[in-house]
């Protein structure tokens, strides 16, 4: 582990990303940041679903309050090293074809050919836009 030396923490936000990310122990923290984005990104659709439940409404509306914070947050850190386009399209891909996987694997959505075909075809979409 390596620690960053900036010196100067008269910007605030200069001191807080030296405080909560100096530590370097990933290749790179952006691409992690935005892969737990998209992650948090599915939390919040689906604490939304389980606030339906009677039982579970105040868990389910906590648990997506927190996932959209979370998210909002972890992008944003994201955008200071990967472009706009692609960051944005790898979070709501992460989040689209991962809520749709727990919807048909949790909730029991139709679990047809076409809808995989759609996810499949986002995630291609999201490689291409990286590629070029």
């Amino acid at each position: 582990m390596a620690w960053k030396d900036i010196g100067d923490y008269s910007d605030p936000a200069l001191a807080f990303d030296t405080v909560c990310f100096s530590i370097t122990f990933w290749p790179n923290m952006y691409w992690l940041s935005l892969l737990l984005a998209g992650v948090f990104e599915i939390g919040w659709p689906l604490g939304l679903k389980l606030s339906g439940s009677p039982n579970m409404k105040i868990w389910g509306l906590t648990l997506a309050g927190v996932s959209m914070a979370m998210s909002g947050f972890l992008l944003w850190y994201s955008l200071k090293g990967i472009p706009i386009g692609t960051a944005y399209a790898v979070w709501t891909s992460i989040g689209a074809v991962g809520t749709f996987a727990i919807g048909v694997l949790v909730f029991g959505d139709p679990n047809i050919p076409i809808r995989w075909l759609g996810a499949a075809l986002i995630i291609l979409g999201v490689i291409l836009l990286k590629v070029g």
